[in-house]
């Protein structure tokens, strides 16, 4: 017998899955409305911070200003090759450790603020003042160095997924590419200025005091740029998945590539990639003491690598925008492999502007796309984890390809390892090419879940 209630019941829970409905809707147009309503504020700031961020790291630049700081310190290929290794392993690796907190923070922006002036900023100006102790002692100077960068590029890791994910959603689809060509163009721009100032401050009082001078620079100009972020207004939105554990985070991931096998193919032409740049931090060490260089000319590099990444990034940026960020990756993992085969060949050291103009231009190129691209395979909910994915699985790469390049140069010498290292990017670069679909036009996999679903 149906009663009563049996027939009312139907349509209480249409009425309420309509209300639901129409909640969620609002919900999200004012949330898309407060993401225009704020958008030229928060374009305006974070493009201040990424103007003095990319400034503040030219006075230390891994691949050049470090490299010969630590050679002053000792004469270990391996400590030389480490820099790259924690450069690109810190930031990259504790991606995915982070990215479920993250996914279910309303507010992304408290990680790189709260956190990130801790674990991000602080130790750079620690990183100044270890310089303090190279005339007394030296080895104390080299270990406080290195516990202050591995403390500075893991920090940055940690709040990586949070600050990409905070700019996925405070900055459009259809404009990031404007806004990171723009970024980084006037970070690079203003790191010209200040690769000039390091090699005239390194030219002018020497080793160690000129360093000194150039960390003092990096650290304040980070702590501005820290600054400026703070300043970002980000509307909250509630995380749509149920908490889970860690444990249970990281069992469900081998499901999202699963589902995803273009992300998977991706990541494949990522790490080979990534193994490409094993020579990246022993270019300026092989120049510097092949022609017997002074310090300064250290200075002189990173500027025509900042040139180059900074031309490359008002090209990239609408590049992006109109045709993708697949397109970049060919082109700046093709201009990588030119510049380190150039370097092979380079018959004297007026050669390697070019050389790290065309690594600039690679940079330029892995810094706008290779970050970007992942937030253009997924929905919003699931972007920490494909952020996390990305550069935790290239993180590895990254994190590796420095101790074969230093096996290579210890046992072959600099020049093979720069024709292997051209080799690998041109492999790399045939996998991208040919084997992932741009996302745009493959469209975000509608089965593919955060991993915090099955």
């Amino acid at each position: 017998m149906i009663t009563r209630r049996d027939r009312v019941e139907p349509q209480v829970r249409s009425v309420r899955a309509e209300i639901w409905s129409r909640s969620t809707r609002l919900a999200e147009r004012s949330y898309e409305s407060q993401v225009e309503q704020h958008y030229r504020h928060n374009f305006i700031v974070n493009v201040l911070d990424g103007m003095f961020f990319w400034g503040g790291a030219s006075f230390i630049a891994s691949a050049t200003i470090l490299p010969v700081y630590v050679s002053r310190l000792t004469d270990s290929k391996l400590l030389i090759g480490l820099l790259s290794m924690i450069g690109s392993m810190g930031w990259l690796l504790p991606q995915l450790f982070t990215a479920n907190r993250v996914q279910r923070l309303p507010r992304k922006k408290v990680w790189p603020i709260r956190i990130g002036l801790f674990t991000e900023r602080l130790p750079v100006v620690l990183l100044a003042l270890s310089v303090l102790l190279v005339p007394q002692r030296p080895t104390f100077a080299l270990i406080a160095f290195f516990v202050c960068y591995t403390w500075h590029a893991v920090g940055a890791g940690l709040v990586a997924v949070a600050w990409q994910a905070m700019v996925g959603k405070v900055i459009p689809d259809d404009r990031r590419g404007k806004f990171f060509g723009l970024a980084n163009f006037l970070g690079t721009a203003t790191g010209v200025v200040g690769a000039a100032g390091a090699g005239w401050v390194l030219d002018r009082y020497g080793y160690p005091r000129g360093y000194l001078w150039s960390f003092s620079a990096a650290a304040a100009m980070m702590l501005v740029s820290w600054a400026s972020l703070a300043l970002t207004r980000e509307p909250a939105r509630e995380p749509e998945e149920e908490p889970i554990s860690q444990q249970e985070y990281f069992r469900q991931l081998p499901a999202v590539l699963r589902r995803d096998p273009n992300f998977g193919r991706y990541l494949l032409s990522q790490v080979i990639a990534a193994l490409g740049g094993m020579a990246g931090g022993f270019l300026t060490v092989y120049a510097m003491g092949r022609w017997e260089l002074p310090d300064g000319q250290a200075g002189a590099y990173t500027a025509a690598m900042l040139i180059g990444q900074a031309v490359s990034n008002l090209i990239f940026g609408p590049l992006a925008d109109r045709k993708g960020h697949k397109l970049v990756l060919e082109l700046s993992t093709l201009l990588g492999g030119l510049g380190v085969g150039l370097a092979a060949l380079a018959p004297s050291p007026g050669w390697f502007y070019v050389v790290f103009a065309l690594s600039g231009a690679q940079m330029a190129g892995i810094l706008l796309s290779g970050m970007m691209i992942a937030l253009e395979f997924c929905p919003e909910p699931q972007r920490p984890t494909y952020i996390g994915l990305n550069n935790t699985v290239r993180g590895v790469a990254y994190g590796l390809a420095p101790l074969l390049g230093s096996w290579l140069a210890g046992t072959a010498g600099y020049r093979p390892l720069f024709g292997v290292a051209c080799a690998v990017s041109v492999v790399a670069l045939v996998v991208l090419r040919w084997s992932v679909r741009e996302p745009r036009q493959a469209g975000k996999p509608v089965s593919a879940p955060a991993a915090g679903e099955d």
